[in-house]
């Protein structure tokens, strides 16, 4: 199997070829990044061939190689919640123009399609679990401009719904709830206050500066550990039986749920116990603050984000297996051992 993974450098896209380079022999990889930060040894495998680029400079070559390839696996997405308020139309740019130019590619060559939908299209969903093909996609008013991200990713997935659906091409749409682990967001952009909750608070942690819980930390979320949830899209890319084919599937681990102030309790009492850190002589503050303060304007938050996964474990049979304590023990441990000589006192 060819597979063309945009965004290959990415938290996603970097643990997925490794598996895939590690375990499937048969399949080969034609990649897309702006970086190569995350791939190490990769980059001299075979079966890895790679383009340092931009998805909205590079067209050519993308085009050529969705042609010749069997699925398409567009990862290339802003997928972070401050910069969805400071630069909405970055996000919409990127995150539904260019990728909708590479669905429409696809239909163009009639190719199978794995698109990372998202978590966020539920939005502010009452439902006690998120199911998806039944649960309605709920977001807040125009001024909220947090929601951006959300309907762009929402307007994709009816978009390659459509299309599918009247055999234009194939598609697999996988929501990822909360996925974290090694390498989940570098150090640099949590200085910048722009990286996802786990690696935000964990850098806090690092640097000494307070962790701030916009809002009080109220709001729940069920983090899944990337290994289980590569597991997941390992089996989707091998559809056995094209149990796959045109369906919605959330991969997130329900069990894993807590709310963002019992996350920063729980990753402070890790770093705390730390070898290189149980010495330290502070550690950070966990303090309250506004959502205005903190994102500005157009934030709005989501409170509940449960998955349920009865879909992932019929047609999958996939089911999450590492817990939550052991989950944020494994990015912190990486994130410590990735910036050891970062300088920071």
């Amino acid at each position: 199997m060819k597979i063309l993974i945009l965004g290959v450098n990415g938290f996603i896209g970097h643990h997925l070829i490794n598996k895939i380079l590690t375990e499937k022999k048969d399949w080969i990889v034609y990649g897309m990044d702006l970086g190569i930060d995350r791939l190490g040894k990769n980059l001299n495998n075979p079966r890895f061939n790679f383009l340092e680029g931009d998805i909205a400079i590079n067209r050519e070559w993308i085009e050529y190689q969705i042609k010749k390839c069997d699925v398409v696996i567009p990862l290339v997405a802003i997928a972070t919640p401050k910069l969805y308020v400071e630069d909405p139309i970055a996000v919409y740019n990127l995150d539904f123009e260019m990728n909708v130019n590479i669905i429409k590619q696809c239909v163009k060559y009639h190719k199978r399609v794995v698109f990372p939908s998202t978590s966020e299209v539920y939005g502010a969903c009452t439902d006690p679990e998120f199911k998806e093909d039944e649960s309605f996609l709920v977001v807040g008013p125009i001024n909220k401009e947090r929601w951006i991200y959300s309907c762009c990713k929402q307007l994709l997935d009816r978009v390659i719904y459509g299309y599918g659906t009247r055999g234009h091409l194939e598609f697999t749409l996988f929501r990822p709830f909360n996925w974290i682990g090694p390498r989940l967001d570098s150090l640099y952009a949590a200085k910048e206050g722009s990286s996802r909750v786990v690696t935000q608070f964990i850098a806090e942690l690092f640097m000494k500066r307070p962790i701030n819980l916009v809002d009080g930390g109220k709001q729940k979320r069920c983090f899944t550990y990337v290994d289980d949830g590569i597991s997941a899209l390992m089996k989707i890319l091998e559809n056995k039986n094209d149990v796959c084919k045109n369906e919605i599937i959330n991969i997130g681990n329900p069990a894993n749920e807590c709310s963002v102030r019992e996350l920063a309790n729980i990753l402070k009492k890790l770093f705390t116990e730390h070898p290189d850190h149980k010495s330290d002589k502070s550690y950070s503050d966990i303090i309250d603050v506004s959502a205005d303060t903190y994102y500005g304007k157009g934030y709005q938050d989501i409170y509940t984000r449960k998955p349920s996964i009865e879909k992932a474990r019929k047609l999958l049979n996939w089911e999450p297996k590492i817990g939550l304590e052991e989950s944020l023990r494994l990015t912190l441990n990486s994130f410590l051992k990735e910036n050891k000589d970062a300088g920071i006192k």
